[in-house]
């Protein structure tokens, strides 16, 4: 496509009005009228003879078309935006921003307390932290890179495996205080499960892989509370009710504590991993370069796996990986 014909301003319309979903949401962030924008909107779809929006009542959706070309076009005006801070080089502003998503429990438990190490390395980077939780493969139209909770699979992005997650039973040891020592059946059957949400998979999918690995697939375990992230799951089970699937790494210091314990030294293959996930053609962006590269080494040099020492060699169980 010849780039004299490339409508700039009908396309600073059209990702303004997909960002917010509305016209008029989309002409106060450019302080324009919203016929201004609705009338951009229709000249770019002219333009590309196809309809970017659907137009329901009180309500913009993105069609297929424009749920495709959106991401690129957020990013296009991003580098321009960057490209341009980098030569007017504003006093006291960071060359680069780099905009990083990462899952909730992830971001509390590991990465916040090293990114201070990044910025120290690398003070002309400026990161701006999305927390969320995120599962699969897929990345918003404006994150630079993310840290995704998925199984191993095959897409357009780059992904970079940190670490596998393997997890245990947690819980309080108030919980135990008044139970007999029990095997992980009867602990199961007897006390509530704390399920946390995960793509496209039924709440207690995990308890049932635990229920299979221990050689009990009957129990029971379609019960208890659902969170959001790990870490709420956790934090629950610190009051002394429930319990938690959790990596025990991501909570060691409660673990080192004693205000977590694992009852039993098994551990569960998930089949997930928190992978590093970029797409190919922002590795030519020297700060999305740089923060893969540093992460990846940080990982390396020091896995999560492992720091936490047990008391007994754990049993060989069936390793039982989710299947999609």
């Amino acid at each position: 496509m010849d780039r004299k014909w490339l409508p700039l301003n009908a396309l600073r319309a059209f990702e303004a009005a997909g960002q917010h979903l509305s016209f008029t949401a989309a002409a106060n962030s450019l302080t324009v009228a919203q016929s201004a924008v609705s009338r951009h909107v229709i000249v770019l779809e002219n333009f590309l003879g196809v309809t970017l929006f659907e137009r329901r009542p009180q309500q913009l959706v993105l069609t297929e078309a424009g749920r495709h070309i959106l991401p690129a076009v957020s990013k296009s005006f991003d580098r321009i935006d960057q490209a341009l801070r980098e030569v007017i080089k504003e006093k006291g502003r960071p060359k680069r921003v780099l905009k990083v998503a990462l899952p909730t429990t992830f971001a509390y438990r590991l990465a916040i307390p090293i990114l201070h190490d990044f910025r120290a390395e690398h003070p002309g980077i400026a990161l701006e932290i999305v927390s969320k939780p995120v599962s699969g493969a897929e990345m918003d139209g404006d994150i630079d890179i993310a840290i995704v909770y998925s199984e191993p699979r095959v897409t357009d992005a780059i992904h970079d495996l940190l670490w596998m997650v393997r997890s245990t039973i947690l819980c309080s040891p108030k919980l135990l205080q008044s139970i007999e020592r029990p095997d992980p059946a009867r602990l199961i059957a007897s006390c509530d499960l704390l399920h946390v949400k995960i793509e496209d998979r039924p709440r207690h999918f995990f308890w049932e892989m635990m229920a299979r690995a221990i050689g009990r697939p009957d129990l029971s375990v379609d019960r208890g509370l659902v969170f959001d992230t790990a870490q709420l799951a956790v934090q629950y089970a610190l009051s002394g009710e429930g319990l938690a699937l959790a990596d025990p790494e991501l909570f060691h210091e409660e673990v080192e504590a004693g205000r977590l314990v694992r009852p039993f030294d098994i551990s569960l293959d998930e089949g997930y991993g928190y992978y590093l996930t970029t797409h190919p053609e922002d590795l030519s962006n020297e700060a999305v370069a740089l923060f893969r590269s540093w992460l990846i080494a940080r990982f390396s040099a020091n896995p999560p796996n492992g720091t936490i020492p047990t008391e007994a060699q754990e049993p060989e169980l069936p390793r039982v990986r989710a299947v999609k």
